[in-house]
């Protein structure tokens, strides 16, 4: 067995290779590595010195007679690497350049190209990308000393994305910053690195988070089987140092984590669980909510990557609609949660069986009721009459108020004698019996993904699920620019104190700069809060892959369109692509199922993401969803189709009411075409037909 002093990690890179691997040898190779992790030194394991690498420490392991492993060992501290697997050839050959060291600035284990032959230094040809930077900002910055010639010949940022492979990971994000016009004061605040004393140990390195967010120390056999089962999903292994510092603080009470799309906010959020739930004891728990029964849903079945089977039974995940629901039942209360059409006819009838001087649309008496009467807990007339209406955009005086306040008393009547409540009224209900009754439905930590789509009556209920406030109570992580619902609340207004235990993450694992530059444009001139009293301007983020622009395609007409769609697709599937890492998106319903009907009938296997359960990814055929059912996934490929006026933003979704109402809902559209085009991991289409949408002119 493992002497207990001594540490065998994976790389990134070793996880990219073996899933490239056939499945047969990818079977052996699970074998042979967890061989190797009980006792790297047995003398089973065939190291073969490497005559032709530059590190000494570099060698290869046997695998079969055709697949060897390439493996780092420093023996004097007992640490064994695993950094690549391939043909024998191909992996002799992508070691042959290595080199495998501890930077001396960031104590991060750093894997590179040595620079054979010297690059001819941009100076020589012009400027250098670097210029502005000093030999000593860009090696306290973590550049190895003897890659400063390849640094300084790069004249552009297109030659320095070009030219990614030959930079340790680390240094290559480091760079960016800087390629994308940062300051270094504004980079080594980005990195936040901690101070500690720094040695050539790549076992003290191990313990480094700058060394955790591209290797990971495996402990144990299931721990391995569960990697290497899903080796693509490195979101479940390796976090980015500013992520794993937010998981593992402590924080005095509730804390509030903000990052725009594909930043990592609900994979923090997920290992946060993990982490609180290994300290807790049998009779506690966590609850973990979100705004949707789908996303919900899709986060239960990631924790089971993450999660043992006794992390995960400490965990409760559900949306926080189905748990007030839950919680009402097991209360005896005699009402059920209504939504949509049953609560709009009980808001028909209440302003039909009044005499309102004004014509205002239902929607205007449904949006007071929310935003004003239920916000401020305001259940009287007395308490109407003296509520602020602040981002309210029709004046009330006294008198207008009675007469609406009418328009409420009918409508709480209805709902009292038909045994039904809106969501709101039963979160309000809720918390009411929540504080009556015994502390056993309260948990010690809660955390909510998707903090943006909650309202003011959703916060005061966690704030009373969580009981008073306490060490590690409340942990939200949100993004106002993908605010797609009606809901807007500041924390504080819910009793949600996180003054002081914020953070923002800024690095985007998922799209392309050019798709999240795209994206964010279509939000450019509007104001975004940052869940609490605060604005959010969501401007210092930066993607560290680079590619096409989103492609916006107009067609005369349908047709056209369909055979565009068609003609990408299986050309993207010809080239290799699996089906299930391209997704079509349209805003309705209605719209999806006659995309549907067409690429069924020309033999594409459609498979729907529909609101009730997660994505199976064992299920073989393209994607298609609305772009409300989209939000939380991530593919490859992401096609935006019908991008149509009057469907774009969609005609019927406009409140008219009042300018404020018209620019909110229209907000929430732009909101919506964003959280769309930042799922696309590689590449965006966006098409339309006839009159294209006022957002793409």
């Amino acid at each position: 067995m493992t002497d207990k002093t001594t540490k065998v990690a994976i790389s990134a890179d070793f996880l990219t290779a073996f899933a490239a691997l056939p499945r047969q040898v990818q079977g052996k190779v699970t074998e042979f590595m967890n061989k190797f992790r009980n006792n790297p030194t047995a003398p089973g394991i065939n190291y073969e010195k490497l005559n032709a690498c530059r590190d000494r420490k570099i060698c290869s392991v046997r695998i079969d007679d055709t697949y060897r492993g390439i493996v780092v060992r420093q023996e004097e501290t007992g640490v064994y690497l695993l950094l690549w697997i391939d043909h024998h050839d191909r992996a002799y050959d992508w070691a042959k350049n290595k080199k495998c060291e501890v930077n001396p600035k960031t104590g991060a284990i750093q894997i590179f190209d040595t620079v054979v032959d010297q690059p001819e230094i941009a100076a020589e040809k012009g400027s250098s990308l670097f210029d502005g930077v000093s030999d000593r900002d860009l090696v306290d910055l973590g550049l190895p000393e003897e890659l400063l010639p390849l640094a300084r010949s790069i004249a552009s940022k297109e030659e320095f994305y070009s030219q990614k492979s030959s930079f340790p990971a680390d240094t290559f994000e480091t760079l960016s910053w800087i390629a994308e016009g940062f300051s270094v004061e504004e980079v080594k605040e980005l990195k936040e690195q901690e101070e500690s004393l720094i040695s050539d140990s790549f076992a003290d390195a191990l313990d480094s988070p700058e060394t955790l967010k591209s290797f990971v120390v495996v402990e144990g056999e299931e721990e391995l089987r569960r990697i290497m089962a899903e080796p693509l999903e490195k979101w479940r292994v390796f976090l980015h140092p500013t992520q794993r510092k937010i998981v593992n603080k402590k924080y005095s009470g509730s804390a509030r984590v903000l990052g725009g799309a594909g930043t990592g906010k609900t994979v923090v959020a997920m290992h946060r669980a993990k982490h609180l739930a290994v300290n807790l004891n049998d009779k506690e728990r966590i609850l973990f909510t979100t705004f949707t029964a789908n996303l919900a849903s899709d986060i239960k079945d990631n924790l089971r990557k993450i999660c043992t089977v006794e992390e995960l039974r400490k965990i409760d995940v559900i949306n926080l609609d189905a748990w007030v629901s839950q919680f009402l039942r097991e209360h005896g209360y005699p009402a059920e949660i209504a939504y949509d059409d049953k609560i709009t006819r009980l808001w028909e009838n209440a302003v039909a069986s009044n005499d309102i001087s004004d014509g205002y649309p239902v929607s205007f008496f449904e949006d007071e009721y929310n935003r004003v009467v239920v916000a401020q807990e305001a259940f009287t007339l007395e308490k109407y009459i003296k509520a602020t209406r602040t981002g309210r955009g029709v004046r009330l005086d006294r008198k207008k108020r009675l007469e609406i306040w009418k328009v409420f008393e009918t409508y709480l009547n209805l709902m009292k004698e038909q045994k039904i409540r809106d969501i709101n009224t039963a979160m309000y209900e809720c918390r009411l019996l929540l504080t009556k009754s015994n502390s056993e439905t309260r948990y010690k930590h809660v955390i909510v993904d998707e903090g943006q789509d909650l309202s003011v009556n959703g916060f005061r209920l966690l704030r009373a699920i969580a009981g008073t406030e306490h060490e590690d109570d409340i942990f939200i992580v949100g993004d106002a620019h993908q605010r797609i619902y009606k809901n807007k609340a500041a924390l504080s207004k819910g009793g949600i104190n996180i003054r002081g235990r914020s953070s923002i993450l800024r690095i985007n694992y998922r799209t392309t700069e050019e798709i999240r530059k795209a994206a964010f444009a279509l939000l450019n001139g509007i104001s975004f809060d940052d869940l609490d009293d605060s604005f959010d301007t969501g401007d210092r983020c930066q993607s560290l892959t680079h590619g096409e622009a989103p492609q916006v395609k107009r067609f005369a007409n349908a047709n056209e369109e369909f055979d565009f769609l068609l003609k990408e697709i299986k050309a993207l599937v010809s080239n290799g692509v699996s089906q299930k890492n391209i997704c079509v998106v349209a805003r309705t319903h209605k719209l999806l199922d006659d995309y549907i009907s067409q690429f069924t009938a020309n033999g594409l296997r459609c498979y729907e993401i529909k609101g009730t359960k997660a994505d199976d990814r064992g299920l073989e055929g393209i994607r298609v969803a609305t772009m409300h059912r989209v939000k939380g996934l991530e593919f490859q490929y992401i096609f935006i189709v019908a991008a149509n006026k009057r469907i774009m933003p969609l005609a019927s979704a406009i409140d008219h009411t009042d300018p404020v109402s018209t620019q909110e809902t229209m907000t929430a559209e732009k909101c919506l075409l964003y959280v769309a085009l930042t799922r696309a991991q590689k590449c965006a289409y966006i098409s339309g037909y006839g009159q294209i949408s006022e957002f793409l002119s």
